[in-house]
């Protein structure tokens, strides 16, 4: 599989299918306190006013496709244990220590309230950062996720993709075992989805970007009764984080994702004045649905330039 080494190196062609032009991105990287640090994208040469949350097991890079249907300056973080930010050595990925590091770098990154727009682990992230630091949020969008949904476990063949091998000889070794499982959709785009979620370690093995599918295998194993326990990505607290939300929140149900039709009304009975909006995608509505959801952005978006 040749591939280029640039990260970038697929927006040009993502940009020309969607008839948009590409935008400017860079990499952004944060040192913390702790000697770990978080990592973003930033599209555009305007300051951002959306903030994209991706969710668990995957990265920045996600929303892609999106912010090129948006067309508006965006900044989008990996969370931490994911894409290019530092892992925790506590395993602690629950939403409220992850908005830890969010606001960090919104802090550092951006010059006003944002727009956050979370997919899934994302989406409670974006809860648990807005009732914190409301003075960084003026508007949360939560895509496909309630607190009482636990999604973390995934379906089977998930489970079954990330209980193998964390490293493999070559990507196309992992991409053929990824369409096996049926995962992806063409073989280009698994291709791309596994080279932005995989980095070449300097033994020459490829592994995952990702800390959950070597907490994952490592937990599945059989012959591995000490290995570390799942870590938690959802918290009890989730529907306080929601309650102390000033901001308007609205809720993104995907028709064919995890969040019911009862799991929605749930939501509107439990966050009074919240809206609920149905889109015809899977759960990770950022690439299933892309410019349907660029333009559900676009309409509570401040008005931004410099893309």
């Amino acid at each position: 599989m040749a591939i280029d080494t640039s990260e970038f190196t697929y927006l040009p062609s993502q940009a020309e299918s969607l008839g948009v032009a590409a935008p400017s991105v860079e990499r952004l990287d944060l040192p913390l306190a702790d000697g770990r640090s978080v990592s973003a994208l930033r599209f555009g040469t305007g300051a951002p006013r959306v903030t994209l949350l991706h969710g668990a097991g995957l990265n920045a890079h996600t929303w892609d496709t999106t912010v090129l249907a948006l067309q508006q300056p965006a900044l989008a973080i990996d969370l931490a244990g994911h894409g290019d930010s530092s892992w925790r050595d506590d395993l602690d990925y629950s939403p409220r220590t992850l908005a830890v590091d969010v606001a960090a770098a919104l802090d550092a990154w951006t010059d006003g309230p944002q727009l956050i727009v979370g997919q899934s682990l994302g989406g409670l992230t974006g809860a648990a950062l807005a009732r914190t630091r409301p003075d960084l949020v003026h508007e949360l969008l939560i895509i496909d996720i309630t607190p009482g949904i636990d999604v973390s476990a995934g379906p089977a063949a998930l489970r079954e993709f990330y209980a193998g091998p964390t490293d493999f000889a070559t990507r196309d070794e992992l991409v053929d075992r990824a369409m096996a499982l049926g995962f992806g959709g063409s073989r280009a785009d698994t291709e791309r989805g596994v080279f932005l979620n995989t980095r070449v370690r300097p033994d020459g093995r490829v592994e995952w970007k990702h800390h959950f599918a070597h907490l994952a295998a490592r937990t599945l194993a059989a012959h591995d009764p000490g290995a570390p326990a799942r870590p938690s990505l959802l918290h009890e607290t989730g529907w306080d984080d929601l309650a102390g939300v000033s901001a308007p929140i609205t809720l993104v149900r995907a028709a064919r994702g995890f969040v019911s039709p009862a799991d929605a009304d749930d939501f509107q009975r439990r966050v009074p004045g919240s809206r609920v909006l149905t889109v015809d995608a899977t759960h990770n509505v950022q690439e299933t649905a892309p410019s349907e959801l660029a333009a559900l952005i676009g309409a509570v978006s401040p008005a931004a330039s410099g893309m």
